[in-house]
């Protein structure tokens, strides 16, 4: 118990007298039992920490629709204070965190007849079992102490460290037995879903919660008939989350709160945020253009909109959004040993990433799971949406012949066949600097045709520092490299640490660039190149004219022409491995929101 806890309130409503707790500046919940009698008494909150406030005055101004009888649901009302306070308001524990074993103990201040100043009280939940789906049980902390009695109605039910894990609603009446119940979190909040706001839930960020329910006031203020909450619920889950609940939800905070609490894909919430603020800011602009219509003047320097064109005028400071639609694999090591690794699957739609699965596998387990993932990811996607299969790889994986992958046990198509699929490297994608770099990148790529390919020749003696300058200098796009990464390793780890969006290099053969610091032998007068030239010679002329954006669909074409050829183990882009990374197709860098097990 913090010494500071001068949020703990006490209520008095005529002859009925209970506990309660500061939620914000002015509000205070407690129990309806508590405050029953509002309508006809005079309802008055007092601090037993900061008795210079003395009572103040409160009215009703939510409550949890309880019914009169002690094992009737919704026993909260939520109180509105005459005036703010200058206390720091209670803070809120996970919702999961009065039952987590090993069960903590769970401290509750009331006000039993003879302690108008209060009285601490210690007990522990018997079980994360729910009573009637609504309360927790609870039972004394030991055989002696101050029992749960009357007085006690309302207060908040706190770990050791003073956050709040429920609100305690009643005690059992039986001399020998001292035990109690308590609405959990989760229930509060769906009695006053305002709370949701408050209450730190596993995955989802707090920036997430107040953005959310800031929308969902300003939905209620105004513009709520416009936001199915049925609708945003199913866009958010997407097709293989939770169906609706029987009846559907009757109004968008009811939705919000069963996605928050209810559906276990923390990204659930962040797409239920985005597509409220889409159909809010949609409401805001149908019914106020200025309010999203630039009223600046066209400037000298730009063409004038044609009167007969029918394709809408495209705001210059909106970002290009890029066509394709990731199906991304990431792969990590685990640290639960050398041969364990963990693999994630997802989807992106609408600029948001659905998980599909996530495992711990030793390496060996890992193509199986992938080939089993893929089809479940791509269903995600929208039915025209150009699939782009991603594997974000560790650094010594991004060698791996995942393009030469088979799609499953009864598909025999390479992935690299049946879909455009690139890799990239998994530091690089979560790299901060380098998203930012990358994005300024592609947009001077995405006014281009062809880029010039910026060579790494075949037993280059080239100095790394020299090619990141150049790299740098050149401003370049793309970047070939003779050899595998592990015979030109040092050049290659350059390319990855400078902002160039696409690497490609044949993922078998040395070369000649077996040992980087070896010169190659080079060919005489007349004589054919060296098989690390020849591969950039092609793949030079392959990409001369094709948009770096449209790389991936390229390699695609050249590697089914590769399994198509007589001999296909002898075509120069058989092995071609394509490295490509625009960050705008990945808005979501952070670390997993799962802990895979096996």
């Amino acid at each position: 118990m913090r010494r500071n806890a001068a949020w703990h309130a006490r209520i008095a409503c005529g002859d009925e007298v209970g506990a309660g707790f500061l939620v914000t500046g002015r509000r205070v919940l407690t129990c309806a039992h508590v405050v029953r009698w509002s309508d006809s008494a005079a309802v008055t909150v007092s601090f037993p920490h900061a008795r210079e406030l003395g009572e103040l005055s409160a009215s009703v101004v939510a409550h949890g629709g309880w019914a009169g009888e002690v094992t009737d649901p919704g026993d909260v009302a939520v109180l509105e204070l005459d005036r703010d306070v200058p206390l720091a308001p209670a803070g809120f524990a996970p919702p999961d965190a009065a039952y987590t074993e090993p069960y903590p103990k769970l401290i509750a201040y009331g006000f039993p007849e003879g302690y108008d100043e209060g009285t601490l009280a210690e007990y522990q939940a018997v079980s994360g079992q729910l009573i009637a789906g609504e309360w927790l049980e609870l039972v004394a902390w030991n055989g002696h102490g101050q029992p749960l009695a009357g007085g006690f109605s309302g207060a908040a039910a706190t770990l050791p460290d003073g956050t709040v894990a429920g609100l305690v609603t009643a005690a059992l009446e039986a001399p020998d037995m001292r035990k109690g119940r308590m609405l959990p979190l989760d229930v509060l909040a769906r009695h006053w879903p305002e709370l949701g706001e408050l209450v730190p839930t596993p995955g989802h960020r707090g920036d997430t919660r107040r953005l959310l329910y800031a929308l969902l006031r300003r939905a209620a203020a105004g513009a709520d008939g416009a936001c199915d909450p049925n609708r945003v619920y199913v866009d958010a889950v997407g097709p293989f989350g939770p169906p609706l609940p029987p009846g559907g939800f009757p109004t968008l905070w009811a939705a919000a709160g069963y996605v928050q609490w209810e559906v276990p894909d923390p990204e659930a919430l962040n797409r239920f945020t985005d597509r409220l603020r889409e159909l809010l800011d949609g409401v805001t602009a149908l019914r106020h253009p200025e309010a999203s219509v630039p009223s600046a003047s066209p400037s000298p320097s730009a063409p004038a909109a044609s009167a007969e064109s029918t394709e809408p005028a495209r705001s210059p400071a909106a970002p290009d959004t890029p066509a394709w639609s990731p199906v991304v694999v990431e792969i990590d090591h685990s640290g639960a040993g050398p041969d364990q690794v963990t693999v994630e699957v997802s989807a992106y739609r609408d600029g948001r990433r659905r998980p599909v699965g996530a495992r711990r596998l030793p390496r060996t387990g890992v193509r199986d799971y992938v080939q089993g993932r893929i089809d479940e990811a791509v269903a995600h996607l929208a039915p025209d949406a150009d699939e782009l299969v991603t594997f974000v790889l560790p650094r010594e994986w991004l060698n791996e012949a995942v393009a030469h992958w088979e799609c499953g046990a009864d598909d025999s198509t390479p992935l690299g066949c049946a879909y455009p699929l690139v890799v990239t490297d998994r530091a690089r994608h979560h790299s901060g600097r380098l998203r930012h770099q990358l994005r300024k990148k592609w947009q001077k790529l995405d006014s281009r045709g062809g880029v010039e390919l910026h060579r790494v020749e075949c037993g280059t003696q080239e100095r790394p520092p020299s090619l990141r300058k150049r790299l740098w200098d050149g401003d370049a796009g793309l970047a070939g490299f003779a050899a595998p990464p592990a015979a030109v390793r040092r050049h290659f780890e350059i390319g990855l640490t400078v902002p160039v969006p696409v690497l490609l290099w044949p993922r078998s053969g040395p070369g000649c660039a077996v040992h980087e610091d070896a010169s190659c032998p080079g060919a005489g007068p007349g004589d054919p190149p060296c098989t690390g030239t020849a591969f950039l010679d092609r793949l030079t002329a392959s990409v001369a004219d094709v948009p770096p954006a449209e790389l991936p669909r390229h390699i695609l074409s050249l590697r089914l022409t590769a399994d198509a050829a007589d001999e296909p183990d002898q075509h120069w882009a058989r092995d071609l491995q394509l490295l490509w990374d625009d960050p705008r197709c990945f808005p979501e860098t952070t670390a997993s929101l799962h802990s895979p097990v096996a």
